[in-house]
């Protein structure tokens, strides 16, 4: 059993709600299977919580209700399958390329029944024309001058990317800005979430992508 603070809990608590169980269910998977089959690292077992799932479960507070949200480079679920169980009315699409993790997501999804998920094996490029999704997320991708021509395309010209970045994140979007203002970004801010929750809140780089003469 992975430990968790009582600082933690407190924040699993205010976040999962009554799901909380699956979401401790799916911490074992990440510290047992998820090791064994190197999807996440052995020393990271101690800071699962902290590091890894209450990091990326904070971003939902940046969702809007019932959106279909993408997730591309979803590896061990991260953000994906911590959104699927603190919010149970997204509908999550989890975009993965290496075989070996889309097998593993799709017995974590099995296993909690989480029937808002959807694994797909397959790059984000290839992705666009399959998925319609209102919100795209990613987490350790790639540089956002990269990380955009890789998920704005997924929106069909409309709806947000939320993309968890670190203290970078200021200076990666002024990097990016050309780049991103091509593909139809509107505005891009960095929002802080969890502040009232975690230690260390999650810094998200919010792209709003609207299509060119659309003004709602």
């Amino acid at each position: 059993m992975v430990e968790i603070t009582a600082a933690e809990l407190t924040a699993a608590e205010k976040i999962f709600g009554e799901r909380l169980d699956l979401a401790k269910r799916y911490v074992e998977h990440l510290a047992t299977s998820g090791t064994e089959r190197g999807l996440i690292g052995p020393r990271e077992i101690p800071r699962l919580w902290s590091r890894h799932v209450l990091n990326c479960a904070v971003i939902e507070s940046a969702i809007a209700r019932n959106s279909h949200v993408a997730d591309v480079g979803s590896g061990a679920g991260l953000p994906g399958l911590c959104l699927a169980i603190a919010r149970p009315d997204l509908e999550l699409t989890l975009i993965e390329p290496l075989e070996r993790r889309v097998i593993w997501l799709q017995e974590v999804v099995d296993d909690l029944g989480l029937d808002n998920v959807t694994v797909m094996r397959t790059r984000a490029e290839l992705a666009v024309g399959m998925v319609d999704a209102d919100v795209v997320t990613a987490r350790a991708v790639s540089a956002l001058s990269n990380l955009a021509g890789l998920t704005i395309p997924l929106l069909n010209g409309s709806g947000e990317v939320v993309a968890i970045k670190g203290r970078s994140a200021a200076e990666e979007i002024e990097k990016a800005a050309k780049v991103i203002r091509k593909l139809g970004g509107v505005e891009t801010s960095v929002v802080v979430c969890g502040q009232e929750l975690l230690e260390e809140p999650t810094t998200v780089v919010r792209i709003i992508v609207k299509k060119h003469g659309k003004t709602a």
